[in-house]
């Protein structure tokens, strides 16, 4: 509980500074905040819903990603309202969470604290990363850049009408490659200098990767949902946990 309220206001204080050195209204502010904290309370209520209540050191880690990530947040949606493209300090932050983003999951081996609980926080975070910075570069290439911080959110909301889709998907270094080239295509496109049509072939490739990565996702998971669960553990592609 230490922890999710830390991170709380670990966000609040440079969150409504941010948001009052970009937007002068009080609504937009508002909004931006709102933005914000949307992604920290989402960590936050993925943390208390926990039994045992705990957090563990790689989760503080992650917990200060969502932080970044929030902030993140009330930059993009000052920015939007403001009718700016997106500042410096949007591609630095974004820059260390992303960088963040690899130590979390080696804290939590050298703690020995690896958990499926830990791993779905990492993702969670993984995912509001990129609907943030995909959310700003529609400032900068248009709206279908949403379309890549949406697909993470697709796939969860596929699985309230797919059990298939609920289920852990077995490792995948493709995956994870391309997991990261999202965000990474995203700051490319963000940083100041970078020529638009440059940026927006990034962002054009990294769209069809997801695309593809995502689909054999969903053909894998269709797979594994339609073998006897005894033969899918015994072949090595049945639960994963960690981060």
């Amino acid at each position: 509980m230490t922890d999710v309220t830390a991170a709380m206001a670990a966000f609040l204080v440079p969150g409504i500074w941010l948001s009052a050195i970009t937007i002068p209204g009080g609504g937009p502010r508002v909004l931006a905040i709102a933005a914000g904290a949307a992604v920290v309370g989402r960590a936050a209520a993925a943390i208390l819903r926990r039994r045992p209540l705990l957090s563990s050191p790689a989760d503080r880690v992650t917990l200060l990603r969502a932080v970044l990530v929030a902030c993140c947040g009330t930059v993009t949606v000052a920015g939007l309202f403001a009718g700016s493209r997106p500042a410096l300090l949007l591609v630095l932050m974004g820059t260390v969470a992303l960088l963040l983003d690899a130590v979390d999951g080696r804290v939590a081996r050298f703690t020995g604290t690896a958990s499926a609980a830990g791993s779905r926080l990492d993702t969670d975070t993984d995912g509001a990363l990129v609907l943030v910075l995909s959310s700003a570069a529609a400032a900068v290439a248009g709206p279908w850049t949403l379309c890549i911080g949406l697909m993470y959110y697709a796939f969860l909301a596929g699985g309230w009408f797919r059990p298939s889709l609920r289920e852990p998907l077995p490792p995948s270094t493709a995956r994870k490659v391309i997991g990261a080239f999202q965000p990474s295509a995203l700051l490319f496109a963000l940083a100041p200098g970078v020529p638009s049509a440059l940026g927006a072939a990034g962002l054009a490739l990294a769209l069809t990767l997801l695309v593809l990565s995502f689909g054999r996702d969903v053909v894998e998971l269709e797979r594994l949902h339609r073998m006897p669960r005894g033969a899918a553990t015994s072949s090595g592609l049945g639960r994963t946990g960690g981060r």
